[in-house]
């Protein structure tokens, strides 16, 4: 039986005749599969002690790479054939790589070491087909490095976990009122002021503990183009997150005239040390908007993906409100409201973006006041937002907080470190469906696909990220990648068995996972309040 997830598409097998894979075995790549052959040698090969030389192309035991324009984007064809060898064909590089990703399973646990248990050993794989292509374009993880910055090394330690599941796009959530996480250099306080605050709520907000190191870290610019290109060589998209015009106390900290300077001392204001919403917003100026033209000018530099993140979520309208610059400029352009104001404010930046020849994506409240011609959307506060844009004719990311904010609880026991939010459990993120049954098949398409988000006001270090991820992210990948059945009718006890296996595999790559029978010791986090949400989450 099968263990692989995501599942794939369709098996023949596995047989009781074999392909072993040895000290001798050779690789043979087509053009156009040198990315992958690159990975097999320096990934697959190092963790088993097979060194894949070069050879020749009909030798019976060796691993072959082909492209296959007869495959769909990003499917593959992986043919383990007893006198054969092994088959990896890909309807693009990308498909070739998931073949890749596939054949790693098959080898076993060893194969996510990153040097061999057993020199010298035999590796065997039983004889099969698996024949496999992903049901979404999109299947993403945010991480938020701006509440605690997680370091590069970190970064690219999560992208070979995303590889491994499949999963195509990083969105990286950069900038929040807890830190800027990205080198300007047209403006050196973003990451001299911005990147660092003196200390750090521990717990949620209402906890009255405190970290009093001050906290922070950012991205150079070559960081940025090393996780850039790292991604790229495992065919994932990393789509950057500047938010506008709402958490940005940080860059306000450091360029006070960013903010609402005729009803707020902003020059008083400091890097937020606690979570929730600040008050302090961006002020709708011409000067504020040329500053973020220069921030997203670097930005383009850097970040090639069709798609940049303005945020324009949770904007606190009261400085606004109260702002005779703000009132002005509602007048001035004849708008209703603030509401409106925000719409506009967004609105700007997706023209300018479309100009350069990119896609703004926002959270779902760009929708309030309308949303930028071409916009997409990540729907997070429920179904709605989601709904509401594919109806409109806009691209959707579904990302319901009710079912894949990675941050709320796995479990209601009381020994869940830091509980936030609704229980989600491996099986509810397993049994959730991105694609809203009310949309006819024509807004369907609209759904490009989905992410799972992972928020780090609680999380506090790498263990902590890996815990509240994992295992649900596996649970998530598959989701994203198989054409699973309508959620009541998904087999979650097959899920389970192959998760058996795949507990191995994350053991092999170190990954600090949630056992299925609850924290370990050092997992826990006793004394630390959370903000627990008892009954299921509202289906909105």
């Amino acid at each position: 039986m099968s263990e692989l997830i995501p599942a794939p598409r369709a098996v023949e097998g596995p047989m009781r005749c074999a392909v072993v894979l040895g000290r001798g075995t050779t690789l043979w790549a087509a053009p156009g599969t040198d990315g992958t052959e690159r990975w097999l040698r320096s990934t697959l090969g190092a963790a088993l002690g097979l060194p894949l030389a070069p050879g020749p192309e009909g030798r019976g035991d060796s691993v072959r790479l082909y492209l296959d324009d007869g495959l769909e984007p990003e499917a593959y064809r992986l043919r383990v054939i007893t006198g054969r060898g092994v088959e990896i064909r890909g309807g693009d590089a990308a498909g070739l790589f998931w073949g890749a990703q596939t054949l790693r399973q098959l080898l076993g646990p060893d194969a996510f070491r990153r040097a061999p248990l057993r020199p010298g050993a035999r590796h065997v794989i039983p004889h099969q087909v698996v024949e496999d292509a992903p049901r979404f374009r999109w299947r993403g993880l945010m991480l938020d490095v701006a509440r605690h910055f997680m370091p590069k090394e970190g970064v690219l330690r999560y992208l070979d976990l995303m590889a491994a599941h499949k999963l195509n796009v990083l969105h990286l959530h950069l900038t929040d009122d807890q830190g800027w996480r990205i080198e300007i250099e047209r403006y050196p306080r973003l990451t001299g002021v911005a990147s660092w605050r003196a200390r750090t709520k521990f717990g949620h907000r209402a906890s009255p503990l405190w970290d009093d190191r001050p906290h922070g870290g950012h991205y150079t610019r070559d960081d940025v183009r090393e996780i850039v290109a790292y991604a790229a060589e495992r065919h994932i998209t990393v789509v950057p997150e500047i938010d506008v015009p709402g958490h940005s106390q940080a860059a306000i900290a450091a360029y006070p005239h960013l903010g609402n300077t005729d009803v707020v001392d902003t020059a008083a204001l400091a890097v937020w040390d606690t979570w929730g919403v600040s008050p302090n917003v961006l002020a709708p100026t011409d000067a504020t908007l040329r500053f973020y033209e220069g921030v997203f000018e670097e930005v383009l530099e850097l970040f090639p993906s069709e798609f940049v993140h303005v945020g324009g979520d949770e904007c606190p309208k009261d400085q606004w409100r109260r702002s005779p610059a703000a009132q002005a400029r509602i007048a001035e352009l004849g708008l209703a409201d603030e509401e409106e104001l925000q719409s506009w404010f967004v609105g700007h930046f997706g023209a300018w973006l479309a100009a350069r020849g990119r896609r703004l994506i926002g959270w779902d409240e760009i929708l309030e006041g309308g949303p930028a011609e071409g916009a997409a959307v990540s729907s997070w506060r429920g179904y709605g937002g989601g709904v509401a844009a594919a109806r409109a004719g806009h691209d959707v990311v579904m990302c319901p907080e009710q079912h894949v904010y990675l941050d709320h609880r796995q479990h209601p026991g009381a020994d869940e470190p830091v509980p936030v939010g609704f229980v989600r459990t491996l099986e509810d993120v397993y049994r959730f469906e991105p694609v809203p049954a009310q949309l006819t098949e024509a807004e369907a398409r609209h759904v490009l696909g989905t992410q799972a988000n992972v928020w780090t006001e609680t999380m506090e270090d790498a263990a902590r990220v890996d815990y509240q991820t994992f295992p649900r992210l596996a649970a998530f990948a598959e989701v994203a990648w198989s054409r699973l059945p309508a959620p009541g009718q998904r087999d979650f006890a097959d899920f389970e068995r192959r998760m058996t296996a795949h507990y191995r595999r994350l053991d092999a790559l170190g990954v600090a996972y949630r056992p299925p029978s609850g924290p370990r010791p050092w997992q826990r986090r006793p004394g630390v309040l959370g903000r627990p949400l008892d009954g299921p989450p509202p289906h909105r």
